[in-house]
């Protein structure tokens, strides 16, 4: 009995008939998590299909330039001369001077890199390599230099910095670098929806929002975008209907004429009979 009970309770629990609309939903976190994602959804298609900025007006960009000029090095690693050169990183992108060839410990590059700045990047990474034929090259010296504040004000400076490497900390000689920062203001983007050209008799119409013309990103401020509109194909004229009437009139008239002359007169005539008489009067 105490089973059947049991039973019995958890059938009266089962739901018959329509599901109620939150049926198997969770609330609190999921219910977010699912809001969250429509709203990604959303705004993706809006950047995909609308007029999304992506760049605020009035947005710039940091750009920043690197002379690596000059090396005073505290030893010649080697037998021979060595090849310095130059690699440096600036966030995530690489950049690598020319080699100096038996440049020994006065290497010269007098290499200049431009590069984009990224939000939080106040630093830049160096390393000097002595350039082999048949082995990995040799590092060194390296070095972890902060930007000047001075710099990211608009100030160009020209300065010797120390060098790590075997010799020990800012013991391995100093190198010549030259920094300068400029603020570049960034183009904000306007996306227009595609368009179609869907052909109304002889005249294409252009229909906004639909595929295949688009999206087509322009400068704010540049030339309108110039629709894409496709070649007018004219209808090839029809050649002139001649009848048999026509021709045997005209043969009686002129009966010592050939019929295919007088054929080929009406045709290029488009079939005028007063033209073509005309035309053969002044053959005969």
């Amino acid at each position: 009995m105490a089973t059947y009970g049991g039973a019995s309770a958890r059938r009266s629990q089962v739901i018959v008939g329509q599901l109620p609309d939150d049926f198997l939903r969770l609330g609190g976190a999921q219910s977010d998590t699912q809001q969250q994602i429509n709203q990604d959804e959303q705004t993706a298609r809006a950047m995909q299909y609308g007029a999304v900025n992506t760049q605020s007006p009035g947005a710039y960009v940091g750009r920043l330039s690197i002379t690596i000029a000059q090396a005073k090095l505290a030893k010649n690693y080697g037998i021979s001369r060595m090849d310095p050169y130059c690699r440096i990183r600036v966030g995530h992108a690489v950049f690598e001077t020319p080699t100096d060839v038996n440049g020994s410990k006065n290497p010269r590059w007098n290499k200049t890199i431009q590069c984009n700045m990224s939000q939080g990047v106040d630093s830049v990474h160096l390393e000097l390599f002595d350039e082999k034929a048949f082995t990995t090259d040799n590092k060194i010296a390296w070095a972890l230099i902060t930007l000047p504040p001075t710099v990211l004000n608009g100030e160009t400076k020209d300065d010797w910095y120390p060098l790590t490497g075997r010799q020990g900390e800012d013991k391995e000689g100093m190198i010549n670098l030259i920094f300068s920062y400029v603020q570049v203001p960034v183009m904000p983007m306007v996306y227009q929806a595609p368009q179609q050209v869907v052909y109304g008799g002889q005249v294409p119409i252009v229909i906004p929002g639909t595929y295949p013309y688009g999206p087509v990103a322009t400068p704010v401020g540049a030339y309108p975008p110039q629709q894409t509109m496709m070649p007018v194909h004219q209808p090839r004229p029809q050649p002139p209907q001649i009848t048999q009437a026509d021709l045997q009139a005209l043969q009686e008239m002129f009966p010592g004429t050939d019929s295919e002359v007088i054929r080929s007169v009406l045709e290029a005539n488009n079939g005028n009979k007063d033209a073509t008489i005309d035309s053969l009067l002044q053959m005969t």
